[in-house]
């Protein structure tokens, strides 16, 4: 274990959904603490990339459609490509879609699922490849407080960050043995434009708030020091976890 076990010198992470929100916040603070960072992204937006370069750390943009399977199956094979490795992944790109169950259409299903879930086991998959081979890696997954409740209006969504959740088990249990750790991180509700609508119904709003301990929505910043400790060696013996950061939402 390093001096300083929260130091990822000299580490490749690679995130998704890093433009904006929690994937942002998390690649800044897995940069803060050292790592080169991979940008798996949909479009050549560089404005993170200045971010995370500014903080003297090496990063490039893979550019990658999370709807695609080509896409999927040529992204960690490119970083390797560009890195040398890949010491870490974070499965944290995602859509919402919402409509009242027997309204639900076949393509929202499609693409909420093909994103949210299949991107993650695809990812994860082809990096766990690598990770086993050498004995050492981190896999964080993006899961939800809807990993553990179902929601309203969003089935395709609570169907797929329960897989996540159980993903990260099933994957926890097989790899574990080889030193890599597959954990998941659950948010409350963060304000961020995927929960814009929710922010923006002043009744459903409140009901939220009131409901939180902490007395306030979460903020992109407060998943820095997850992230940063499970992609650590301080989380060395931590598998198959998924940690809420959800201000005591389910404490309730």
């Amino acid at each position: 274990m390093r001096e300083n076990p929260f130091d990822l010198s000299g580490k490749v992470a690679a995130i998704t959904g890093p433009t904006r929100g929690i994937g942002r916040s998390i690649a800044l603070g897995l940069a803060e603490s050292g790592a080169d960072i991979a940008l798996i992204q949909r479009h050549n937006q560089d404005d993170v990339k200045k971010e995370v370069e500014d903080l003297g750390v090496k990063c490039e943009i893979i550019l990658c459609d999370l709807s695609k399977r080509e896409d999927l199956h040529a992204c960690i094979p490119r970083i390797i490509s560009e890195f040398g490795a890949i010491d870490i992944l974070v499965n944290n790109g995602g859509i919402q879609r919402r409509s009242p169950a027997v309204e639900f259409s076949e393509q929202d299903w499609d693409d909420v699922i093909s994103v949210n879930l299949n991107a993650v086991w695809f990812l994860a998959q082809a990096a766990g490849r690598e990770m086993v081979k050498k004995e050492s890696g981190k896999i964080i997954n993006i899961a939800s407080l809807i990993s553990f409740q179902g929601g309203i209006n969003i089935p395709a969504y609570a169907s797929a960050k329960g897989g996540v959740a159980q993903l990260t088990k099933a994957l926890s249990n097989e790899w574990a043995k080889h030193n890599v750790n597959v954990n998941a991180i659950a948010p409350g509700y963060i304000a961020t434009d995927m929960n814009e609508a929710l922010i923006n119904d002043k009744e459903r709003s409140v009901q939220i708030l009131d409901r939180i301990p902490a007395g306030r929505w979460g903020s992109p910043d407060d998943f820095k020091g997850s992230a940063i400790y499970l992609a650590s060696d301080a989380a060395s013996y931590v598998h198959g976890h998924v940690l809420t950061v959800d201000g005591g939402w389910m404490g309730r």
